[in-house]
Formats: C-alpha cells, sequence, structure tokens
C-alpha cells in the first residue's frame, strides 16, 4: 500500500488554476503544475481500504490503488504500465472525466476523497515526457480487416486495442480531422488538441488507419462497407441535439452549443482568423447546466462577452452530499468549474417561455418564469415572469440520441425508444457483422464509459472475427453507473 499513515497526515490537495485575470486572455488550459513531491503525497493518501470502491465507481475498473502506491514510491514506470492496463487514453480521462472514482472512494465517507484523477493525469504526462508512451504494433496480422465509423473515445478505444490484436483496422470520420468530440466539442482550456495529437500519432505508428472528410453512408455506402470489412463497429456516438421549440426559436442569434464551440477550436488553434459565432460585447444566455454549458461559457469570456448568464431549470444542488445519495454513488452536487471562476451568472429553477425579436429578426431577449420542481413535475411561480436581455443563446441541454442519417437507413440496425441502436450482449446490432458501442448504443454518458465501452466492443468483434480472444471487456452492454 501507499503511506499507511499518509491520510492521517495530509488534506485533499488539488492543482492550482491560473489567475482568472490571465488565463482569459489566453486558451490555454487552466490549471499549474503541482510538484511531485506534492503528487506522492496525495498517492500516499489512499489507504489500501481492501474492498477498493473506486473500482466500481470506474467502469474501467482502473488498478487506482496499485498506481498510487506506485507513484507514492516513486516507480513511474511500473505506474504507467498498471494505468495502461485498463486505459487507453488516461490523458483524456485525467482531464475530462467527472471522477466517479473519487466520489466512490472509500476516505470519502467521512473525509476528502483521494485526488485520483490528478495522480492518473500527472502519471501519463511524466511517461509521455519520459518517453515511455511507446506503439504496441501487432506481432502478426489475423487477415481480418474492421471499419470504425466514427473517432470520438469509443471510436478511439475500439480501434487501438482491435489494431493491437492484429486486425487491419480503418477508421471513419466525417469531420476534416479525428477526433469527434473530443477535437470539437471540447475547448482548448479544458484539453489543448495536441494532447490529442500525440495519441493520434502513436495509433497511425501501430497500424490504425484514418479516413478524415469521408461521410459514411454518403460518401461510402454501407453496402460497400459490408462487403470490403470482415466487421464494422458504429462508434458515432450521440448527436442529435435536444431541441427548444418554443416561440421566437426561428429568430438569428439561437444556436446549438456544438454549432458554437468547434468554431471556438479552430480560433483557438488559428485555423480561423474570425468565428462565425462570435460572442465578442455580446449579452449572452446559455441555456443548460452541465459541461457543455460550462464550455460555452469559457470560450464567450475568450471571445469577450459583455455579460453572460447560464440556465437551468432545475433547482440550485446542495453543495454537500445529498442523503438520498448515499456513497458510493455520485452525488449532484453544486460544483464550479473553471469556467464558472472566470465570470457569469448562474440562475436555477428557471423555465425560458419564449424568444424575443426585433423587426429584423434578431434576438434581443428571453422571457423566462420561475418553477417549483415538485411531485415530479415543474410548476410555475406566479407572477414570477421577466424579460432577460440577449443577444446570442446557445442551447446546452444534452443529446437524445445517434443521428438517423443515411447510415443508420441503409444499414437497417435497430433503434430502441430512446433512439439508441439496438444491440445483444455481445455489442452486435441485429445485423450480422455490425457492431455498436460508445453513446450510439448507450445513450448521452461520459468519457470514461465511452473509453470502456470501445474496450469491451473491441473484445466483442475479435472474438467475432477469431473465435476467441484476450483483449479484456471491463463492462458489459447493460452495465451502469452506481446510482441510487
Amino acid at each position: 500500500m501507499a503511506d499507511p499513515k499518509g491520510f492521517l497526515k495530509a488534506g485533499r490537495e488539488t492543482p492550482k488554476r491560473r489567475p482568472v485575470d490571465v488565463r482569459i486572455k489566453d486558451w490555454r488550459e487552466v490549471y499549474e503544475e503541482q510538484s511531485f513531491e506534492s503528487l506522492q503525497q496525495q498517492a500516499g493518501r489512499c489507504m489500501d481500504c481492501g474492498i477498493p470502491f473506486c473500482h466500481q465507481g470506474c467502469p474501467l475498473g482502473n488498478l487506482i490503488p496499485e498506481w498510487n502506491d506506485l507513484i507514492w514510491r516513486n516507480e513511474k514506470p511500473d505506474a504507467i504500465d498498471r494505468l495502461h492496463a485498463t486505459n487507453n487514453f488516461p490523458e483524456f480521462t485525467g482531464r475530462l472525466c467527472p471522477a466517479p472514482c473519487e466520489t466512490s472512494c472509500v476516505l470519502g465517507i467521512n473525509q476528502d476523497p483521494v485526488t485520483i484523477k490528478q495522480v492518473e493525469l500527472r502519471t501519463i504526462e511524466d511517461a509521455f515526457n519520459a518517453g515511455l508512451v511507446k506503439p504496441l504494433a501487432p506481432d502478426r496480422l489475423s487477415g481480418k480487416t474492421v471499419a470504425v465509423i466514427g473517432s470520438g473515445p469509443a471510436g478511439l478505444a475500439v480501434a487501438q486495442q482491435l489494431t493491437r490484436a492484429g486486425h487491419t483496422v480503418v477508421v471513419y470520420e466525417r469531420d476534416d480531422k479525428v477526433g469527434g468530440l473530443l477535437r470539437y466539442g471540447i475547448p482548448e482550456f479544458k484539453m489543448e488538441k495536441s494532447i490529442l495529437d500525440r495519441r493520434i500519432a502513436q495509433m497511425v505508428r501501430e497500424g490504425t488507419r484514418f479516413r478524415t472528410g469521408i461521410n459514411v453512408g454518403v460518401d461510402v455506402t454501407a453496402a460497400t462497407l459490408r462487403t470490403k470489412y470482415d466487421a464494422v463497429v458504429l462508434a458515432v456516438g450521440s448527436t442529435t441535439r435536444r431541441e427548444l421549440n418554443i416561440p421566437g426559436r426561428e429568430l438569428k442569434g439561437i444556436h446549438q452549443a456544438m454549432e458554437y464551440l468547434p468554431w471556438g477550436n479552430k480560433y483557438a488553434l488559428n485555423e480561423i482568423s474570425q468565428s462565425p459565432i462570435d460572442a465578442k460585447d455580446k449579452h449572452v444566455i446559455i441555456l443548460g447546466g452541465g459541461d457543455t454549458g460550462a464550455d460555452c461559457l469559457g470560450t464567450a469570456i475568450r471571445q469577450g462577452a459583455k455579460s453572460i448568464t447560464q440556465i437551468e431549470i432545475m433547482p440550485r444542488p446542495s453543495e454537500e452530499r445529498p442523503s438520498t445519495q448515499p456513497w458510493p454513488t455520485y452525488p449532484m452536487i453544486y460544483r464550479v468549474s473553471s469556467a464558472h471562476e472566470e465570470a457569469g451568472e448562474r440562475l436555477y429553477s428557471i423555465s425560458t417561455e419564449s424568444f424575443i425579436g426585433n423587426s429584423e429578426g434578431q434576438l434581443t431577449a428571453l422571457r423566462v418564469v420561475e418553477t417549483n420542481f415538485a411531485d415530479g413535475k415543474f410548476e410555475k411561480v406566479p407572477n414570477s415572469e421577466r424579460e432577460i436581455p440577449a443577444d446570442l443563446v446557445f442551447l446546452a441541454m444534452g443529446f437524445t440520441g445517434p443521428e438517423q442519417n443515411e447510415l443508420i437507413s441503409t444499414l437497417n440496425v435497430e433503434i430502441d425508444q430512446r433512439g439508441n441502436i439496438v444491440r445483444d450482449e455481445n455489442f452486435a446490432t441485429t445485423k450480422e457483422g455490425v457492431f455498436v458501442c460508445g453513446d450510439a448504443g448507450r445513450g448521452q454518458s461520459l468519457i470514461v464509459w465511452a473509453i470502456a465501452e470501445g474496450r469491451s466492443a473491441a473484445a466483442a468483434v475479435d472474438k467475432y472475427l477469431v473465435g476467441a480472444t484476450q483483449l479484456p471487456a471491463p463492462i458489459e452492454p447493460t452495465a451502469r453507473p452506481l446510482t441510487v
């Protein structure tokens, strides 16, 4: 174990964020580097609890006490080996995962939990810096071919696993670069895209092939795929955006979050000189209180928005774990992201009634009303209607399933009542040789679940192709997070 008395000696300490007035002037990641000595101390807080519930909190089954102990002992090469044993991309999860492992940490029953996420991130970053992350090309090829549609975390995970198993894997991506939402949905200040590019470079050296700018179903038919490849994996994500069909929706200045964020990323990387959707000197309203809304907030701040208001229909969560969401479940508590520190107002229990515009069809305001949530439904508070000035509105209310496009229709896979692609216990769709993983089959979820799904689907595809597999399968398609 790590330091036997570590959790008694030290409290929880997370890396400091760069000063707000400094970081809003650039697009770089917001965290300052933490000293390794401090990190060792944090890893030493892991208490060898006997039954590590962090394993249950993490769908990847990360060997958290093991690499905490190795970091505490300064055995970095062994630490990265244990980390990579269960997670293809710890540099992604270490930045973007909300860390359900930490909320299920045994120390967290009556103290602040171990900073698992930070130890994970520092382990992989030190490994990259030391040249310990090397391509793992297969010893021999199987002669089998696989097409992976989509290059988000699930698609990248299934592709890397199958490539290492000896199959010839081609990843199709309709955007101009690989990465899916990792590239175009995650702002640069949360994860710089050089982090993604270096992992893609490793995958290329291992033998994975990438085909960008190809809209499968249009540029390449589903029939061609089924003829050309021995198996097809759908990792197309849950990209159908939830709409808000209220009066005034047609006004200019109302955009889906994913219409906005990609332009911010392109601008941050100097790929464009001006974003087509620019928040400079504008009153910005964000509808939705989740991470995507916070991403819009941080982007708008860096564009120079005059004011930013984030609106959530649900009541404000408590700052402590609710009694109805006991340990080790992931609690719905009030969280402050780096973007929330920077600017803006957060309003809760507010419902948007209509959008208001001028004679030229330009958005000018929102009409909202306060709500009470009782007996599972929202009730309007009498005489609480008001207007909030708005020049731009971003809808960040989540996603409802994969797009029902030419690919889905021509493959003729079955869709369930929630809009997700139907699959069996082996991640197989209703069509022979076609598999699905990630949000397309599960519904909107976390990056760590996407990677776990990719690894498990890879094992299922490998067994389908050659009759057996040695690839790990951390979860079943029916697995769900720890909830009440």
